[in-house]
């Protein structure tokens, strides 16, 4: 990658980055090519001439986003044999970052949906669309926990998931809006009685 290639590619990432702290203090919908121009000291033309629109850069931040979850929640875990272990390791990873990370920043795949549930559009399926695919990454590790026999063999992948994220919700809840430094460990102290209640 030759020198201007590069710098072109670290300005990107840099509108990226300051678009995604916009949306998370104020929004997928305050992102403007102008708000994160200002941010940069860039112009607005230079935000533009990287991204191309301020519908591309508010999905370059869900990916972005999703990107860097996966990264600290989801990779780590494979290196656990599939299974329970797996999954254990997957839940907590998700607890310390949403105690952690999204307690102080927000959490752009909650936050958006909130803001975007009764909308329609592309901005709104792309943000369907990540938080599909994560839900059907968990599900198969649920999936594979019972196949291992560690869950029971009636256990419904799709009603565990959901009451996994159930406890996120109310852990980003207590954490962010109530200030509760006891969130995270109440989190996990109910991630262990949920999944007592599912074991074989």
């Amino acid at each position: 990658m030759d020198a201007k290639t590069q710098k072109s590619e670290m300005t990107r990432t840099a509108i990226v980055g300051a678009a995604m702290d916009l949306a998370s203090a104020e929004g997928l919908e305050a992102i403007t090519l102008q708000a994160v121009a200002t941010r940069l000291g860039l112009s607005k033309s230079g935000v533009f001439s990287r991204v191309s629109s301020r519908e591309a850069l508010q999905k370059a931040v869900i990916e972005e986003f999703g990107r860097r979850f996966l990264a600290d929640v989801f990779v780590p875990a494979m290196q656990k044999p599939k299974g329970l272990a797996r999954l254990d390791d997957i839940v907590a990873r998700w607890i310390v970052r949403t105690r952690d990370v999204e307690s102080e920043t927000g959490c752009i795949y909650t936050a958006g949906a909130f803001e975007l549930d009764d909308r329609e559009g592309e901005l709104r399926d792309v943000l369907v669309e990540e938080v599909t695919r994560w839900r059907a990454a968990l599900r198969r590790s649920v999936q594979q926990a019972v196949d291992t026999g560690e869950l029971r063999a009636d256990t419904d992948p799709a009603q565990l998931v959901s009451e996994i994220n159930g406890l996120i919700m109310s852990l980003l809840h207590d954490a962010r809006f109530l200030r509760d430094s006891r969130a995270g460990d109440r989190a996990l102290h109910s991630w262990q009685r949920t999944v007592a209640s599912y074991r074989a």
